[in-house]
């Protein structure tokens, strides 16, 4: 069971923006990730199954908190949700919601072995993937369109045997901006404003 831990930043002047603790395993549905906030004040509990998609998600960031998972929606695979206050004494409101994406998205780096496993690319193969985004630190919704391309697998040495490592380019098609992002099995290695910290256990393959 991989577990360590992340830290953000913002990816164009170095902002620390926090971190989180993570574990991250198969399990029955397919896989799962867990992780708490280094501030202690957010968590994701996102639940993956064989095929990559979204069997329960919950995100908490502050004051709000969003679950949802994949449903259909006039035939099409689509994510449902609901937003509602940590506290609903504070806001008495949970709004539910719905989107024709495949999976969420979001500042974890849970998301982007997610939509990875989602897409399930070989390399030289790209894509483009319409995605549901919750953003921090309000978590509210809005849809996010994505260009990714696997463009190699390379190995690295290590003591106990070659480590693949996958390197994915990805663009915001909204605004234009790129980032490659390096994935070993479930494991972020490097991405735009991700840093692995600490790493206690091997990446899974499966």
């Amino acid at each position: 069971m991989p577990s360590g831990v992340y830290s953000f930043h913002d990816p164009t002047d170095g902002t620390p923006l926090g971190g989180e603790r993570f574990s991250c395993a198969p399990g029955p549905a397919g896989w799962r990730y867990t992780a708490t906030a280094s501030d202690g004040r957010g968590s994701i509990d996102l639940t993956l199954d064989a095929r990559g998609r979204p069997v329960r998600a919950e995100v908490v960031a502050g004051d709000w908190r969003v679950r949802g998972g994949a449903t259909v929606v006039d035939g099409a695979a689509a994510v449902a949700w609901v937003r509602a206050a940590v506290d609903p004494s504070l806001v008495d409101t949970a709004v539910e919601g719905d989107a024709k994406t495949p999976a969420f998205t979001g500042r974890s780096p849970a998301f982007l072995v997610a939509t990875a496993r989602l897409l399930g690319l070989a390399p030289g193969q790209s894509v483009r993937v319409r995605l549901t985004a919750f953003t921090d630190p309000v978590l509210a919704p809005h849809p996010r369109e994505e260009a990714w391309a696997l463009t190699g697998i390379e190995e690295h040495p290590t003591p106990s045997g070659p480590l693949p490592v996958a390197r994915y380019e990805v663009a915001d098609l909204a605004t234009g901006v790129r980032g490659v992002v390096h994935l070993a099995g479930d494991v972020i290695l490097a991405a735009p404003g991700v840093e692995l910290e600490e790493l206690w256990s091997p990446p899974n393959f499966g």
